[in-house]
């Protein structure tokens, strides 16, 4: 517990009192009013004390420092005795006023002292504001004591920080304004930095308690409690005291230490008095009486304490910084007295809404000091609080100072910049701490755009470096926190000075440096930088300010401005530095901003993170270590900035920005078209649909937007053509000149365009002027038009008068006024009004009004400028232009409230990046090309880096592949590069493209290859580097190169001067490969060497190892590319490699364990690559190919396959393929022996990749080497005899490439014995199919449209069928004769399970065998065989060979299934035999045709019984087809030098005609003997004619006898009895005209010798007597058994008419023969004629004999034989009794025996 001393507060008054009046100077008689007012104060205490009205003793409290104020416990209010420290202030003694002031300073601060009474001097006023005032005018000057300074200093301090004390408005400006000039008027260096701490802390309460009355007010509208005021006070209080100190520490003064004076010594006593006051907010509650007097107590020393603590601090830093002896005030020697560093902190609370509570915000006034600041000033302003207009009117204040120019007649001009300094640096701290009611209230906002960024943009371009560098950190803490706001302004900002500096080449490199400092902080907020994009690049009428301001970081980062500013290669080096950190610092934005759509697949940190590990031997691929947070102190922090709902802008659709983008550029590129071809250009954004046809459409846009040349805008308006003189009345029209006197309108109209020099075009616009001022001003003096014509055109030339350089000597305004006499309709204007305009003109210059467009020369001006004087004299001129420029626009703009869009969007940064990737890559590859500077080449690298993150991300090839190809050709190992240049960028480059392909690899795409190249070279430097010699290829290989033949031609002498001056620089990787290292430069060695370190090795081998994490199209892309480079690599024409193509044989074995889907996708392109590797010319590559398939294909196939699955398929396709294309008996070998090894090991796994194995074998089964044919064989028999017994359902699938297998085999004739082997085997698969059918059903083909029961047939046997067929066609006799039996004995055993449909396709197999002579390889085979035959020789052994042999034998199978089939077959396919068969009779082989005719009869014959009547007419129409055929016509038309036109060929050779018409005569022979046995049997013919001859010889035996036995059997044996009556009538025809033809030719005797003459049949003339004989004869048979059959009785009439005149004809054409060879062959058939006649019946008999009676009995005047005398004897003998001409004894007449045949 505190002792109490005997005294009591009170006594604390009494003390300063008398401390005042035991002063000297209190006795002087200046001092005597102050003296009294003391010694009357002392008493009335002292009395008060004695009445006992005050506590002492135990009640009395400690004497050190009084109590803090407790209402109930103050028994005197301390404001009666404030008279006598007024009077102390008001002395001349400086002792007595700081007395006096510091007794004040306690009582406020101790809260016994509050002031809020009336003042009674001034009842306006309170008396605090009296105290503040007398305070305040302590301070007169710089010869105020420095003492009475530091405790004005302290008092104010007090009374601003105070709980208990409120000042106000008017008060808080004149405490401002005492403490501003004391740091500006003080010579002491503490005082000045007490000075500026203490405006810090004023500044940061007067904002604080604003902000926190803001949020207790929105507490108590949404009930939320309030922290009580203590707590929130004590917390404000640790915060401030924070800032004072920081802000006192970070603060340095030139200079020496303070000398030890006297007034030193009272300088720290009264620092030690100022330890014991607080400066802070208060110590107590709201309600003081509710504590105790301990707690009280404790309080009150707590809060001396910390007081002390701060002031003690923040003064003894100053005095350790201040000079010892003469202290100087130097305004612009302070070299750290600048703004730390901008840093953006994030405020989550929300805006106050106050908002809602301002309707309209004024134009705040201007240009007011601060000293005349009064509450008038906010007239018309709306505050929520008496807080917030302290706050408007302090920051006006500041504003407003800090853009006071230097005061003419001032001595020191550096008072005011150190006026303006401060007064920058306080603005710093409040837009640095700025709070939500500070950032959103209407008012403040307000005041920021219309004195803040109007200050900004007079001093943007000072040329004082601090001035300048708190300007940019004043933009930039507007940019952080007040962007929402101010968008109008920022373009202003950026574009004027921002992008004017870096973009004028004769800027200096001071303020070029400070300006890129600052955008390497805004570069670095992904926010800020993509909100720039998106309000102002995508913004119609606001300039592209990414754009330029990339280009221009571009230019600079490439050292392109260097030359002009004069800048020292150390500054063009940083320069360039800072420009690519910022080029950098963008693309790390894009990336940030883009990080949700990237996928890293390898789990590695995003480019962007923050590294917390920095060690250098980390993983280059890490992503660690090489970008900087976005949340550093480097950055702006967008989150701070709070952007009010009104002011928000559209929408964030990144769509729609991209449509405006894209409007833009129109209009830019119709802009630019305009300014060079103004029609032009208005066409082209006319037909855009931008621009409306109307004049007035383009009078709008001429007038609203300010890109068009001002210049080009005043010609186009003043041009004489129609639509343009159009276009100038409607713009005109469109200014409203209304209450405008004629200089305002006039200086409206001009300041759109540049008045263009040709005077007619002038007088034009003036003209048009005139009418339109006239228009708006119908009521002013003007009489008409014309005058206000005349006056503006006058105006025009006073101001070219007054203002031009050119004109020495000017008018004056009585000679303006004497010109314009007369101009008024013949009268005079006012003297006073022409007067006025002259003092306008005078003042103020008329001018085209500040745009966009108005931009200082930026590299014009600077050229040739060398002198560093002219060079800076010059960029002062462009600096005042610029400022000119930037205030103009900036207070044009000062009340503008654009709508700012905060980008959300990820897609904004495709068109980002899409709009400046050219000069991103630009700057890059400049620096990595012309530097080689370690600092500039990571930057390079990192840009380089991003730039190919974000085109990855969003899948921009043209502009990844342009990176990657890039950063590829940095690496120097690319093809046309000189290894010699190998430098550390380069291996840094390497690096860099290998953690791009090891993070990036889903992206690359096609880059992949490019990337794959360099690491293939990389791969040989290596081994360069490590002085191994790469193993290209074996010695054996062609293309294997000596060495030691290499150095003997001249390399050793090329190797020693590699690396000079002189010497190319054409060397290569592959060239040093084979040089060796030993004479390389050191550095080179050095370079090469480090691509064979451990962590490059790694990196590369886990770009392959990693493959596997690749998704499913990026690990396409890269077994793509890497194929390519394998390709590229064994391609080289001396030193092919295998690098890629082991890396291949890698990433196979990684990525087998893909999804099938994908692995599908890889193999496709794997394959493709070892199809070509596979049959390289080169043996040993093809080796190496071939044996990496095998060990990829056991490793594959271990795995297993499910069913219906093909990837094995696809997998072993390559042995397919090179087993196909290569010719190596070497490779192919390998190949089959690969295939055997996997049937051998692996058959139990092998599921679809038995087609392939079968594709090897049949490939392999046609070779010619023994060894490739028995591998083969072998392992197909042992799959066809082993393994189809196990597994044959699994195996099924390959069934049809087995049999195809087997069948290239057979056809292998140079090896019979397989060939028959082959037969066999596929004889067995037949057994399998007939045993396992169900297995074929329920086999899932691809082809689903098969039905599930013609499986069997599709995948079995057709194949079988089919393969054997192709066996028959292919092979020699032996083969294909084995092949044809076992054909026919599978149709003729299985046939029984087959469908009718599998007939037709069966069929159609067999009749392929006959088509064989069409196919020409077997032409050319037999040709081959029989080398020396002609080839019409050879074709037609061929033919004959294979007609006499494989279709004869076909033939007779092919009838003998269809008869066993028949059922079947019969009416399914019996045209087709009757077509197959036809075909065969014609052809011109007599073997084949005879086999055609008997196959006909034999089948006729053998299914005849089966027949029906449409089968028949089928035949029988198959028969006439075939005699109609092949009746030899030429043999009566043939002429000598005719050909037969055959149906195979001509032939021209008269042998050849001759034997083709033998074979056809041959043919009918046969085709009437087919009708006749099929009719009658073969064996019953040939029986009657047996009968026949017997009878002609032996005339012994009786009439009645012969006959009876010559008819014994005459049964219906044949296929008469099945064959209709019709139907044999039809054959009877065919035989009667076989038979006439027969006949006309035997009696064409000329005919016939000129044949014999030509050699036909040799030496005998040609004849066709037994076609004439046997086709009469059969008809005779025919006929005569139809007479006999009487189950065909009406038939009868037919028959007895066909026979009368078939007899008539054949014995009137027997009268007629002549030769005796023609009788002899024709006695027989009379004789079985005459004999069947003579059996006839009497009536019958009767009837034929009456028609033939005249020929018989010539018959029987001719010479004729015994047996057919006889037989003509008998008739005759007959021809009495049955035409009753000849009786018997007994008178009756002559009968036959009744035993005889009844016909």
């Amino acid at each position: 517990m505190m002792i109490l001393a005997p005294y009591s507060r009170e006594m604390f008054i009494v003390r300063g009192l008398e401390k005042i009046l035991e002063e000297r100077e209190i006795r002087k008689s200046y001092n005597s009013q102050l003296k009294k007012a003391c010694e009357s104060s002392l008493e009335s205490i002292r009395a008060e004390i004695q009445a006992g009205k005050i506590p002492q003793g135990e009640n009395a409290t400690s004497a050190a420092l009084p109590l803090p104020r407790n209402e109930a416990a103050n028994v005197m209010s301390a404001e009666k005795y404030v008279t006598p420290f007024e009077l102390g202030c008001q002395s001349k003694t400086p002792r007595i006023v700081v007395s006096a002031m510091d007794c004040l300073q306690k009582l406020i601060a101790y809260g016994h002292l509050t002031g809020n009474e009336v003042d009674q001097g001034n009842k306006s006023r309170r008396l605090i504001d009296r105290l503040v005032e007398t305070i305040c005018n302590c301070f007169t000057g710089t010869q105020t004591d420095e003492g009475v300074q530091l405790q004005i200093i302290k008092a104010l301090l007090t009374i601003m920080t105070s709980q208990h004390v409120e000042v106000h408005e008017k008060t808080v400006l004149i405490s401002v304004k005492t403490c501003y000039d004391i740091y500006l008027a003080s010579k002491n260096i503490v005082n000045q930095k007490t000075a500026k701490a203490t405006l810090t802390q004023m500044l940061s309460v007067i904002f604080q308690r604003m902000e926190n009355q803001a949020i207790e007010e929105a507490a108590r509208h949404n009930n939320v409690p309030v922290v009580s005021e203590g707590d929130r006070k004590t917390i404000n209080k640790q915060s401030s005291s924070t800032n004072l100190i920081d802000q006192s520490e970070t603060k340095q003064v030139e200079g020496e230490n303070l000398n030890t004076s006297e007034s030193e010594v009272e300088l720290k006593e009264e620092t030690e008095e100022i330890a014991k006051v607080t400066l802070l907010n208060g110590e107590q509650e709201a309600n003081p009486d509710s504590l105790t007097n301990l707690e009280a107590e404790e309080i009150g020393t707590e809060t001396v304490a910390m007081a002390e603590a701060l002031v003690n601090d923040l003064v003894e830093t100053a005095m350790q910084k201040s000079p010892t002896a003469n202290v100087k005030s130097n305004a612009l020697g302070r070299e750290n007295d600048k703004p730390s560093a901008v840093t953006g902190e994030s405020c989550e609370a929300n805006p106050v809404g106050l908002a809602d509570k301002v309707s309209n915000v004024g134009r705040i006034p201007s240009e007011e000091s601060l000293s005349k600041q009064t509450e008038d000033d906010c007239s018309g302003l709306y505050f929520g609080h008496i807080l917030q207009r302290d706050a408007f009117l302090v920051f006006r204040s500041l504003c407003k100072l800090s853009m006071k120019q230097v005061t003419e007649g001032y001595v020191d001009p550096r008072y005011w910049m150190r006026s303006k300094i401060l007064a920058m640096e306080l603005l710093l701290g409040v837009i640095q701490q700025a709070g939500n009611v500070f950032k959103s209230h209407p008012v403040f906002v307000t005041a920021i755009r219309q004195y803040l960024c109007v200050a900004l943009s007079k001093n943007g371009t000072s040329h004082v470096p601090e001035v300048f560098q708190l300007s940019l950190a004043l933009f930039l803490s507007l940019l952080a926190n007040f962007k929402t706001h101010l968008k109008a302004q920022i373009e202003v900002f950026f574009r004027e000075i921002f992008l004017s500096i870096l973009e004028t080449t004769s800027s200096s490199f001071e303020h070029k440096w400070l300006v890129i400092n600052a955008l390497t902080r805004i570069c670095a907020d992904a926010q800020c930088v993509v909100d720039i994009y998106v309000n102002y690049d995508c913004d119609l009428a606001a300039a592209n300010i990414y754009e330029r301001l990339v280009n221009a970081l571009s230019k600079i980062a490439q050292g392109r401005h260097s030359v002009d500013i004069g800048a020292t290669p150390n500054q063009e080096k940083a320069l360039r530095i800072k420009g690519l950190e910022c080029l950098v610092s963008i693309l790390k934005c894009m990336v940030e901003w883009s990080r949700e759509l990237y996928v890293n697949s390898h789990a590695l940190s995003n480019l962007g993170a923050e590294s917390k590990n920095k060690d250098v031997s980390e993983d280059s691929d890490s992503g660690k270590g090489t970008m900087v947070s976005y949340g550093s102190v480097n950055s702006l922090s967008s989150s701070a900035s709070f952007p009010n709902a009104a002011l928000q802008g559209q929408e964030d659709n990144p769509e729609q920005f991209e449509v405006l983008k894209h409007q833009k550029e129109i209009w830019e590129q119709g802009i630019d078209m305009f300014n060079r071809k103004p029609k032009k250009g208005i066409t082209y954004l006319q037909e855009n649909g931008l621009l409306g046809n109307r004049a007035e459409d383009i009078a709008s846009f001429l007038l609203n937007d300010e890109r068009p040349d001002k210049a080009v805008v005043g010609d186009f308006l003043g041009d004489p053509d129609k639509s343009n003189v159009e276009i100038m009345h409607a713009y005109v029209d469109l200014m409203d000149f209304n209450g405008k006197d004629i200089v305002s309108a006039l200086r409206c109209f001009l300041e759109g365009f540049r008045l263009p020099g040709e005077a007619q075009k002038i007088d034009r616009l003036m003209e048009k002027f005139a009418s339109r001022y006239c228009q708006c001003n119908q009521s002013g003096i003007f009489a008409s038009a014309d005058t206000a014509y005349v006056l503006a055109y006058s105006i025009i030339m006073l101001t070219t008068d007054l203002h031009s350089p050119q004109v020495k000597t000017k008018m004056t305004k009585a000679q303006y006024i004497k010109m314009n006499r007369g101009i008024n309709d013949s009268k005079d204007l006012p003297e006073e009004f022409l007067s006025a305009i002259y003092d306008q003109i005078a003042g103020n210059e008329i001018k085209m009004r500040a745009s966009a467009n108005s931009k200082v020369t930026k590299s014009g001006m600077g050229t040739g400028t060398t002198s560093e004087k002219q060079r800076r004299l010059l960029w002062n001129v462009e600096m005042e232009v610029l400022s000119s420029t930037a205030r103009q626009l900036m207070e044009s703009v000062s009340h503008v409230q654009a709508p700012f869009t905060t980008a959300k969007h990820l897609e904004h940064v495709r068109p980002m990046f899409k709009l400046a990737w050219t000069p991103f890559l630009a700057a890059f590859s400049v620096g990595l090309q012309d530097c080689d500077d370690p600092e500039i080449a990571t930057l390079c690298l990192d840009g380089i880096r991003c730039s190919v993150r974000v085109a990855c991300i969003f899948h921009m090839e043209l502009e990844r592949d342009a990176y990657v190809q890039a950063l590829a050709r940095f690496t120097l190992l690319t093809a046309n590069s000189a290894i010699s240049e190998l430098k550390a960028k380069n291996i840094d480059t390497i690096k860099t493209l290998i953690t791009v392909a090891h993070t990036d690899g889903n992206y690359l795409g096609k880059s992949w290859l490019d990337i794959l190249k360099c690491i293939s070279q990389l791969e040989l430097a290596q081994l360069i580097g490590t002085g191994v010699r790469p193993q290209y290829i074996t010695a054996s290989s062609p293309f294997a190169v000596n060495i030691s033949q290499m150095f003997s031609q001249g390399l050793n002498n090329q190797l020693t001067n590699f690396g000079s001056p002189n010497s190319p620089t054409s060397f290569h990787l592959s060239d040093l490969a084979w040089m060796g290292m030993n004479s390389l430069d050191p550095g080179l060695k050095q370079s090469i060497n480090e691509t064979s370190s451990q962590s490059v090795v790694v990196a590369v081998d886990r770009i392959f190892t990693c493959s596997t994490r690749l998704d499913g199209d990026a690990i396409v892309e890269f077994v793509k590319a890497l194929c390519q480079v394998s390709i590229d690599e064994l391609n080289h024409p001396t030193h092919p490699r295998i690098f890629s193509l082991q890396k291949l044989v890698e990433i196979s074995y990684y990525n087998m364990g893909r999804i099938r889907l994908q692995w599908s996708r890889i193999w496709e392109i794997l394959g493709d690559h070892f199809n070509k590797v596979g049959c390289s010319p080169n043996e040993d590559i093809a080796v190496f190919s071939v044996d990496s398939l095998r060990q990829l294909a056991m490793k594959f196939i271990e795995k297993g396959e499910l069913s219906n699955f093909r990837f094995q398929k696809d997998f072993l396709r390559p042995f397919e393929h090179i087993m196909k294309k290569n010719k190596s008996p070497a490779i192919r070998h390998m190949v089959v022996l690969c295939i055997a090894q996997m049937v051998n090991s692996q058959a139990k796994n092998i599921k679809s990749g038995w087609k392939n194995i079968f594709s090897v074998f049949h490939i392999a089964a046609s070779d010619q080497d023994e060894a490739i044919v028995e591998l083969a064989f072998q392992t197909t028999g042992k799959i066809i005899g082993q393994l189809y017994e196990r597994q044959f359902a699994v195996m099924i699938d390959s069934f049809q490439d087995a049999i195809k297998c087997l069948s290239e085999f057979a056809c292998n004739a140079s090896f019979p014995d397989t060939s028959m082997e082959a037969i066999r085997f596929i004889r067995q698969c037949a057994k399998h199919v007939d045993e396992m059918p169900q297995l074929f059903r329920e086999y899932n083909i691809e082809d689903m449209t098969v039905n599930e029961e013609d499986r069997v047939w599709v995948r079995g046997w057709f194949p079988i069928l089919f393969e054997l067929s192709c066996i028959i066609t292919r092979c020699k006799l032996d083969v294909r004769t084995r092949g044809l039996t076992v054909l026919f004995e599978v149709v003729k055993t299985y046939g029984r399970n087959f469908k009718s449909h599998w007939w037709q396709d069966l069929f159609q197999i067999l009749f392929r065998i006959f088509d064989n002579m069409k196919l020409p390889e077997q032409q050319t085979e037999f040709y081959l065989e029989h080398p020396r035959l002609s080839a019409s020789r050879a074709l037609t052994e061929t033919k004959n060979e294979w007609m006499t042999t494989t279709c004869n034998h076909a033939l007779y199978a092919m009838v003998d299934v269809v008869t066993q089939y028949f059922d079947v077959l019969g009416g399914l396919l019996l045209d087709d035999i009757y077509s197959q068969l036809e075909w065969c009779v014609q052809q011109d082989n007599e073997q084949l045709a005879r086999s055609g005719s008997n196959c006909l009869e034999h089948l006729v014959i053998s299914n005849g019984p089966k027949f029906t009547n449409e089968i028949w007419s089928k035949t029988c129409r198959c028969l006439t087809d075939i005699f109609n055929s092949t009746l030899p016509r030429q043999l009566i038309t043939w002429k000598p030098g005719d050909y037969l036109d055959l149906e195979e060929m001509p032939i021209t050779s008269d042998q050849r005609i001759f034997s083709a018409l033998q074979i056809r005569c041959v043919v009918q022979l046969e085709l009437i003997t087919t009708i006749e046995n099929i009719v009658f049997f073969p064996a019953t013919a040939k029986k009657e004619d047996a009968e026949a001859l017997a009878l002609s010889q032996g005339d012994s035996i009786s009439l009645e006898s012969s006959s009876l036995h010559y008819y014994s059997f005459d049964q219906d044996q044949g296929m008469y009895s099945h064959i209709s009556s019709s139907h044999i009538f039809q054959l009877l025809d065919i035989l009667k005209e076989s038979h006439y033809f027969a006949r006309d030719f035997n009696s064409n005797q000329e005919q016939r010798n000129l044949l014999w003459k030509a050699g036909f049949k040799g030496n005998v003339r040609p004849n066709l007597l037994k076609q004439e004989t046997l086709s009469i004869a059969c008809i005779f048979r025919i006929l005569f058994r139809l007479y006999r059959d009487e189950s065909r009785q009406d038939t009868w009439p037919e028959v007895e008419r066909r026979l009368t005149e078939i007899g008539k004809e054949a014995l009137s054409h027997f009268l007629m023969l002549e030769s005796d060879a023609q009788k002899e062959s024709w006695v027989s058939l009379m004789f079985r004629f005459l004999t069947r006649v003579h059996s006839l019946n009497d009536e019958r008999f009767r009837t034929h004999i009456s028609h033939w009676y005249p020929l018989l009995c010539d018959i029987v005047s001719s010479d004729l034989k015994p047996e057919l005398r006889s037989v003509v004897r008998r008739i005759f003998l007959r021809i009495g009794p049955v035409f009753g001409i000849y009786y018997s004894g007994n008178g009756e007449s002559y009968l036959p025996n009744s035993s005889s045949p009844n016909w």
